[in-house]
């Protein structure tokens, strides 16, 4: 007992001491580097300002903060909330998924994860902005640690999603039950598991070298928590099905999961023990498939991408087959070749589905220029069915769907909230649409908010950065809160984008 009071203490002074550490050398760069004071030239043929667009769009993830807000905190009309997160465990902190106030572990690991992603292909482009990026990384992490501090044991949810979806309150308000929702041997949950690991895996390599200890300890969980994943396998909502459907139900299963979880664990560690499992399990993995999605729910094209750099810059001969399944992703891409699958709408946005489809454009846009990137490395090129894409091809496509997003629509409106001339005003997001505590310091009740949520006003507090569902597949967007499909923004929706942003910014000269 001793020895585990030890452990604990020692634990949270190390997370304590690393987190006053970050706070410190990132203060040096807000005071001079806020993304709210640059005043950025534009280059002609870029079209946009991404280096604008990139500062806002990680200081949106500032806006989504559970737990003990820190000083040098940017958005200021958030406050402190979910303080007693987790009762008898500490389950304080983490992220808002999106406009409600419940802890979500499922698209949180993702969110994380693909912020990592977008720092370790991109981050060296970043400039002043890694320091924040790497904090949006941190906050993240910092939570999955608590959540996964038992073995065997993950906690996935904080909060009744029907109970807080019943109310419209800030989320310093809140008085709708907390309920601490976990995974386990007996209620399994494989996919939350694997995304888990593959986070606290991904995150260890944006820290490895500016803060080794903190890296270790998170590849070392992400170890354990994989290890966790594979043997007690199933799917999280079935044992869980009235808490997390139908917010965050898993519709493509717990496959492509652990094959995306191994596939950052063998990055991570190099340990052939990962590339072992992949070869033996990646057919029934679903590497073949044909599913061309890539979302919090569904990682096959995503591991296809992943893997495919083992094979085109390290050379791995094994993983041959993940070139192939990433070329085959590619072609269903690109208008006019035989293989092409994908929809898109009159104005030339990416479309996937009415509910959140920005996902799917910011994903998608990330996956293109980091698959450039990979290509370019090994001098290799894409060949749909005779027809030849080279690297270029799929830069210019990815620019295209993230002008699209910052303003170049039939619409002219920037989906960015905060960024360009006209965007949305009246976005599905309770912190946001409420006065805040210092213009309203009185709480506000549950069923108090859903006048405000219901009327036509503006919004009070502008949710700087957030990239809300966007428009419908006519290129129409009516900019109303009560329309969460088009109008909610999501974590896991500016995650990806931070990378596109990143890359395109560098490009043109911006950083």
């Amino acid at each position: 007992m001793a020895s585990s009071v030890f452990s604990f203490s020692l634990f949270f002074f190390f997370l304590l001491f690393s987190f006053t550490t970050s706070l410190h050398l990132c203060t040096a760069f807000s005071a001079q580097h806020s993304p709210l004071r640059h005043h950025l030239r534009h280059p002609r043929f870029a079209g946009h300002n991404y280096r604008d667009a990139l500062s806002k769009s990680i200081l949106y993830f500032e806006g989504q903060r559970s737990g003990k807000l820190p000083p040098n905190q940017r958005i200021t009309w958030r406050r402190d909330s979910g303080l007693s997160d987790g009762s008898a465990v500490d389950l304080v902190g983490g992220y808002y998924d999106a406009g409600d106030n419940v802890k979500f572990g499922f698209p949180m690991a993702f969110t994380a994860t693909m912020l990592s992603w977008s720092v370790i292909e991109f981050g060296g482009l970043m400039k002043s902005e890694l320091c924040n990026a790497r904090e949006a990384i941190r906050w993240a992490t910092d939570y999955l640690l608590k959540a996964t501090a038992q073995p065997d044991t993950i906690y996935v949810q904080v909060g009744d999603a029907n109970k807080d979806h019943a109310c419209w309150e800030r989320p310093e308000d809140m008085d709708t039950p907390r309920n601490v929702f976990k995974i386990d041997r007996n209620t399994p949950g494989s996919e939350v598991a694997a995304e888990t690991a593959s986070a606290l895996a991904a995150a260890s390599l944006v820290f490895r070298r500016i803060d080794p200890t903190y890296a270790k300890l998170l590849v070392t969980r992400a170890i354990r928590v994989f290890e966790f994943a594979d043997k007690y396998r199933g799917v999280y909502s079935n044992g869980l099905k009235k808490v997390v459907c139908p917010f965050y139900c898993s519709f493509s299963g717990y496959q492509d999961e652990l094959l995306w979880g191994a596939a950052w664990l063998h990055r991570a560690t190099k340990n052939p023990m990962y590339l072992q499992y992949i070869q033996v399990n990646g057919q029934t993995l679903g590497a073949d498939e044909s599913d061309n999605t890539f979302g919090w729910d569904n990682k096959h094209v995503g591991a296809r991408i992943l893997l495919s750099k083992a094979f085109l810059v390290q050379k791995l001969q094994s993983l041959h087959d993940y070139k192939g399944h990433a070329d085959n992703y590619i072609c269903s891409l690109i208008p006019g070749t035989p293989s092409s699958q994908a929809q898109y709408t009159p104005g030339g946005l990416l479309f996937k589905m009415n509910d959140s489809n920005m996902q799917y454009v910011t994903s998608t846009s990330f996956l293109l220029l980091t698959y450039a990137k990979y290509l370019t490395s090994a001098h290799k090129v894409v060949n749909c069915g005779g027809a030849v894409v080279t690297p270029n091809r799929l830069r210019f496509i990815a620019k295209k769907q993230v002008d699209y997003l910052l303003g170049d629509n039939p619409l002219k409106m920037s989906y960015m909230v905060g960024y360009g001339p006209r965007y949305p005003l009246r976005i599905h997001h309770r912190g946001s649409s409420l006065p805040s505590i210092a213009t309203h310091p009185g709480k506000i009740q549950c069923s108090s908010g859903f006048n405000i949520m219901n009327s036509q006003s503006p919004n009070p507090n502008i949710l700087v950065g957030a990239v809300v569902g966007g428009p419908d597949q006519n290129d129409r967007f009516p900019d109303q809160r009560s329309d969460y499909e088009q109008s909610e923004p999501a974590t896991y929706i500016n995650a990806p984008l931070v990378g596109a942003l990143s890359y395109l910014a560098h490009s043109f000269g911006q950083l």
